[in-house]
């Protein structure tokens, strides 16, 4: 289930991850990058690191300059966007694995449009996009296979993490 909120809760957010000093595990920022193959792999990549971290919730942000963090304005309108002949959040669904809770939201700031998606953590096991499990390495995506000390990390932590003691 998901609860709508308004355009200020958004705002509020995108002003506090504009702070930060650069991207992290949890933020990406992006201005006008609409790959769909590379979108998921985000997905993928702040979902782990959102689980590895203890956080609910990672962010991609489009409009953003990833240096300065100024808004930009984005040309990326997620509900129009399609991949293969699909909706751009139906054919990333399809591929991601397991399924977790991602949501596009569009808005203005200063008159310029931003789209922020909302990517909820990993929930019991990491979340492969196409077969393959991502990373947050800084503000890098990287093959975890790459980094198998994170993934053991990962392994650990679905284990001891609360919400799994159901």
């Amino acid at each position: 289930m998901s609860i709508d909120r308004p355009d200020e809760y958004f705002l509020n957010i995108l002003n506090e991850v504009r702070k930060l000093p650069a991207e992290t595990e949890l933020v990406e920022f992006k201005h006008n990058n609409t790959d769909p193959n590379e979108i998921g792999e985000y997905i993928s990549a702040l979902a782990n690191s959102a689980a590895l971290l203890g956080k609910v919730t990672a962010w991609m942000i489009w409009g953003v300059d990833d240096h300065s963090h100024d808004i930009l304005g984005t040309d990326f309108n997620p509900h129009l966007a399609k991949a293969h002949n699909q909706e751009l959040e139906c054919w990333l669904l399809q591929l991601l694995s397991p399924k977790i809770d991602i949501r596009f939201h569009s808005l203005q700031v200063d008159e310029k449009p931003v789209v922020m998606l909302k990517i909820g953590a990993a929930f019991r096991h990491p979340v492969q996009f196409k077969n393959t499990e991502f990373i947050r390495i800084g503000s890098y995506k990287k093959n975890s296979r790459i980094f198998p000390k994170r993934s053991v990390s990962f392994g650990v932590f679905l284990i001891a993490h609360p919400l799994n003691a159901r």
